[in-house]
């Protein structure tokens, strides 16, 4: 996380997409979008590049943002990531405070909380258990939502091969798995969810990146008080800012250039079946970074959770095409 950013991202019908008329976040994640815009035009192997460039830097600022716990503890580590993430965004933005209603406000504020806390929750989950486990069982968030909006038999199918992946998950080591990881990796997935939502509603009352980076401001005071009891002074250390402005820029800002210079380029399903690759990405982000090697029952599992989210997003894009063609 996202992701994701875990990453930004609009929808309209079936798996993760931006605040704007485009996908972060994410931003996993990330990372990514869950209701699908039709895009225009044929996917080229530009715009897949950007998609899995974007989606490696989330999943590798991820890993570096786990070698700084040590220093600056998780809490103090995503209050540096998201604190840096909103003045980048802000920066680029510098959305009019004026003319919007208090309903708008309050969208924008739900927004924040939701990728506020996705990403405290995601952060302390990654402090306890592998990298590749924590993105597996965060992305059963967004994924169980695409099942339940879809409503067709074959998302039940979908749903199913994710439960056997993570059936698989725990048997290849959730006995090794801190159970505080495994519940607050879960808990992401869940405000990734909301997240989702909430983004989709943002998008829709504030151009372009607005929304998004009011939103972002927002779970950056919700996450200061959160860093600044937990590691006080060590925040300002030069190091630690310098390292906590890479993650920001990896895990949000590369990401999010990429992914709208992508989406002029592919469509928005193939966008974001591609970001479904995220799990796998970390679990190669954690081996490469952070030394956590996985065994094959884990890749496994994995494999079955992309599999599982690569069929949801297809089957809702069909579902979305299918009722277009009713009206």
């Amino acid at each position: 996380m996202t992701p994701p950013a875990h990453t930004s991202s609009a929808r309209t019908s079936s798996v993760h997409t931006s605040s704007s008329a485009a996908p972060e976040t994410p931003a996993p994640t990330s990372s990514a979008s869950v209701y699908l815009r039709h895009g225009a035009g044929r996917g080229t192997l530009t715009g897949v590049g950007l998609v899995l460039a974007g989606t490696v830097s989330v999943q590798f600022g991820a890993a570096f943002a786990a070698l700084l716990f040590p220093r600056a503890g998780a809490l103090g580590t995503v209050t540096l990531r998201v604190a840096f993430a909103a003045l980048l965004l802000l920066a680029v933005t510098r959305p009019p405070l004026r003319g919007y209603a208090r309903a708008d406000w309050a969208v924008a504020g739900g927004f924040g909380l939701a990728l506020g806390g996705m990403n405290i929750l995601f952060y302390q989950a990654i402090d306890r258990i592998p990298l590749g486990a924590a993105v597996t069982l965060e992305v059963l968030g967004p994924l169980l939502l695409s099942v339940a909006t879809s409503r067709r038999a074959a998302s039940l199918l979908w749903a199913g091969l994710a439960l056997a992946g993570v059936y698989l998950l725990g048997r290849g080591g959730f006995d090794q798995l801190n159970a505080a990881g495994v519940a607050f990796a879960l808990s992401a997935g869940a405000m990734w969810a909301a997240y989702i939502v909430l983004n989709a509603r943002a998008g829709a009352r504030f151009p372009r990146l607005d929304g998004l980076a009011i939103a972002m401001a927002v779970a950056a005071l919700v996450s200061l008080p959160l860093g600044i009891g937990a590691s006080g002074g060590t925040l300002l250390e030069p190091g630690v800012l310098a390292l906590g402005l890479v993650i920001a820029v990896l895990s949000s800002g590369v990401p999010y250039t990429l992914e709208l210079l992508a989406l002029r380029r592919l469509p928005a399903a193939t966008f974001a079946v591609l970001t479904s690759l995220a799990p796998a990405v970390a679990a190669l982000a954690g081996y490469l970074v952070l030394d956590q090697g996985l065994s094959l029952t884990q890749c496994a599992a994995i494999a079955l959770v992309v599999a599982a989210s690569v069929g949801a997003l297809r089957t809702g894009r069909r579902r979305a095409a299918g009722t277009a063609e009713t009206h």
